[in-house]
């Protein structure tokens, strides 16, 4: 199937100009490798918005994307290839959950909110793809420990369910190790807010 995608784009053609972003943006050795075409038109098909094939692949537009796979196979350049290919009112923002851990350490409780309800001077909740869900650790703020990934997702959660409002997440632990690290209720509302699109786990790494 993944050879005759029944569609009006064509998939060959997007590959070659997502091939030439990513040699822009990381240089003369990327390449996409024919063995992740399957998940690459995946991909093109949710970020085009292309009806028909995500259809056959039975991906739900109005969720948001859990792009799984091992350390090294490419999550994050994907990901951040697939901006380009979104129309301006679906764009969204690539965030490393490190990045996020650090900022609360810093900044504390806001931080859940800065990336889940806005900023004050956000007028709308962003779309973001959080980037490497696991890599961020439990952190302690003035004595209490909190888990802030597993907050911002049941935040946002309540915004997709109000607002619509789409989250991506890439990240190397399978449902049941994001059931250990952030509980049942978050693995059950992801399974709710998320496609899960999942590269073998022996797939090379490309570093």
């Amino acid at each position: 199937m993944e050879n005759e995608i029944k569609s009006h784009y064509s998939y060959s053609e997007v590959i070659i100009w997502l091939e030439k972003k990513g040699i822009e943006l990381y240089g003369n050795h990327f390449k996409i490798i024919e063995t992740d075409y399957p998940i690459v038109y995946k991909l093109i098909a949710y970020f085009l918005k292309d009806e028909p094939t995500c259809f056959q692949y039975g991906i739900n537009l109005d969720k948001g994307i859990l792009l799984s796979g091992p350390i090294g196979c490419g999550k994050t350049s994907l990901m951040n290839l697939m901006k380009y290919l979104t129309a301006t009112e679906h764009k969204f923002y690539v965030k490393p959950c490190r990045d996020i851990s650090f900022e609360f350490i810093q900044d504390g409780y806001q931080i859940i909110h800065k990336y889940s309800i806005g900023k004050l001077y956000h007028s709308e909740p962003r779309t973001y793809c959080f980037d490497d869900l696991g890599t961020e650790n439990n952190l302690k703020y003035f004595g209490n420990e909190c888990n802030v990934m597993a907050e911002i997702i049941l935040s946002r959660y309540d915004l997709f369910i109000s607002k619509k409002l789409k989250t991506h997440i890439t990240t190397n632990l399978s449902a049941t190790e994001i059931e250990t690290h952030y509980g049942n209720r978050v693995r059950s509302r992801l399974r709710e807010m998320v496609n899960l699109i999942a590269f073998e786990k022996t797939v090379q790494d490309k570093r």
